[in-house]
């Protein structure tokens, strides 16, 4: 073999072997980096929507706290005169709407109450017909009317009626024994037992709506609700009319 041809050979092994070096010191591409999900947020678990208590409406009117802490009620700021006729009132509403049988003797109970008491109930309901006509003049058995109306409607609100049929039976069975001229004495202590089952239920009225506007302001719209008139509040003076 010639002497060129030696070199050539040299050559071409010289470069394979450093193309073969060269393939050896370039290392892989490393492979792309798995990419790993977030888990999905957890579900939002929304609370159902709070309802009026006793199945009231959604809206409605309650009567509203006076400076002195006391809600301005039909009983609110009355005679004594008219205190005692508002139980009177009162127990003739559970005798007629009270009907379950653990109410039975409510309707004997007040029967028994209007014979006992009829004189001082009497006097009771000309005084109190007296003090309309001094105010009112020509017109007072309208506002008699209108007061009364109020009042009947007060104690029988159906949410708080279950309740008030309880207090009314109570009520119902001490006042057959409160001897004849004491009424006064009694519908001191009576009429605040009545009004403390109303106190109760819109009391936790005006809890449902705080809870409902929190609820609105997390979960949804803050509607402003239309607000029903209420056909009770406090009376525009103390007297009342016989019915």
């Amino acid at each position: 073999m010639s002497q060129s041809g030696i070199v050539k050979i040299k050559i071409v092994a010289i470069a394979v072997a450093s193309a073969t070096l060269a393939a050896c010191g370039t290392a892989a591409p490393p492979p792309p980096p798995v990419v790993v999900a977030p888990p999905p947020p957890p579900p939002i678990v929304i609370p159902p929507r709070p309802t009026a208590p006793a199945g009231a409406f959604a809206t409605m009117a309650i009567p509203q706290m006076a400076a002195d802490g006391v809600r301005q009620t039909v009983n609110y700021g009355i005679s004594d005169e008219q205190r005692l006729w508002n139980v009177r009132s009162g127990l003739n509403v559970a005798a007629l709407n009270c009907r379950s049988t653990s109410h039975l003797a409510l309707a004997d109970n007040y029967s028994a109450f209007l014979k006992k008491h009829r004189r001082q109930l009497s006097r009771t309901n000309r005084t109190l017909a007296s003090q309309y006509r001094a105010e009112h003049g020509r017109s007072y058995r309208d506002q008699q009317d209108a007061y009364m109306t109020r009042v009947y409607n007060y104690f029988a609100l159906p949410p708080a009626l279950p309740d008030f049929c309880d207090v009314a039976h109570q009520i119902g069975q001490e006042i057959v024994d409160v001897p004849a001229g004491q009424l006064h004495v009694f519908t001191e202590t009576a009429l605040p037992r009545m009004e403390a089952v109303y106190e109760e239920f819109f009391s936790s009225y005006e809890q449902y709506r705080v809870d409902l506007a929190a609820w609105e302001a997390q979960y949804g719209p803050n509607r402003s609700p239309v607000t029903l008139e209420a056909n009770y509040g406090p009376p525009q003076n103390g007297a009342a009319q016989n019915n």
